[in-house]
């Protein structure tokens, strides 16, 4: 998959992959039945901290970083449920490798760094935006 067009947003993550779950184990946590729940909900309705949950669980990484990076195209600073740029932040956790395999998406997500520095309003006092500024450092680095 190479952009977010090659995927039909109106589907599933379940119907996408051909893989279906099922019901989650009767002792999942709350994260993991949310990850089962949102396996069902169609990828054009996710909102940015269903995006950051399934990212920071590594889940259907190559179907969701387009989308996510649509979002921060549109927000750069896209906020889930903690912090402004928290949907960044996972976004930059993706591991190298698929950096390393997408290099179209590896430049989107340059562009909305050089975004978020060009709002230049992240404080570097306050410990979230640190996490953010620390991701970007970091993805730079790789």
């Amino acid at each position: 998959m190479g952009s977010s067009s090659d995927v039909d947003e109106s589907l599933t993550l379940e119907q996408i992959e051909g893989l279906r779950w099922g019901s989650p184990p009767a002792d999942a946590t709350r994260l993991i039945k949310t990850v089962y729940e949102l396996r069902t909900k169609p990828v054009g309705a996710m909102d940015a901290e269903d995006l950051r949950v399934l990212l920071l669980q590594r889940e259907s990484i190559d179907v969701l970083v387009p989308v996510a990076l649509t979002h921060l195209e549109q927000n750069p600073l896209a906020e889930g449920d903690f912090y402004p740029g928290d949907l960044l932040t996972a976004v930059l956790k993706v591991p190298q490798a698929y950096w390393q395999q997408h290099p179209d998406q590896r430049r989107r997500a340059a562009a909305a760094i050089e975004a978020v520095e060009a709002l230049g309003d992240l404080g570097d006092q306050d410990a979230p935006h640190d996490t953010v500024w620390q991701q970007i450092n970091a993805f730079r680095s790789r």
